[in-house]
């Protein structure tokens, strides 16, 4: 069975270091979908030490993820990268689901899809997770 999100190994170092500076011991990144963005949804990615019904919670490579149940669809076969640029640096997720994407990378869409909600006409913002 395929794990349906995972985390690179430089994604896992920089989550695991910013995991111990948070002083939440039972915390995890939670990675999740929302309407908007360019592309018609935007990833959300945020530590938190709760862990909410219906979510689905995978630990690969020391973090452990946490993925709601409307988001998790979108998210199936992702991985949670980290890199590094001139511009700075900050998570990103590639998805194996996304047929278009803004080109900062933080909004995408799915094939055959409007924007939900008519959203989507927002501009990429610059901020990294």
């Amino acid at each position: 069975m395929t794990q349906t999100i995972s985390i690179s190994d430089f994604g896992a170092q920089k989550a695991l270091q910013i995991l111990q500076n948070s002083g939440k011991s039972s915390a995890g990144v939670r990675v999740f979908i929302k309407s908007g963005g360019c592309s018609g949804y935007q990833y959300g990615m945020a530590i938190d030490d709760r862990e909410l019904e219906g979510d689905t919670i995978i630990v690969d490579k020391g973090v452990k993820l946490l993925v709601d149940q409307m988001s998790l669809p979108l998210l199936e076969g992702s991985e949670v990268d980290f890199i590094e640029n001139m511009m700075g640096g900050g998570f990103t997720v590639n998805n194996p689901n996304a047929t278009s994407s803004c080109g900062c990378g933080h909004s995408f869409r799915t094939d055959g899809g409007k924007s939900p909600d008519g959203e989507g006409s927002t501009s990429c913002g610059s901020s990294n997770y």
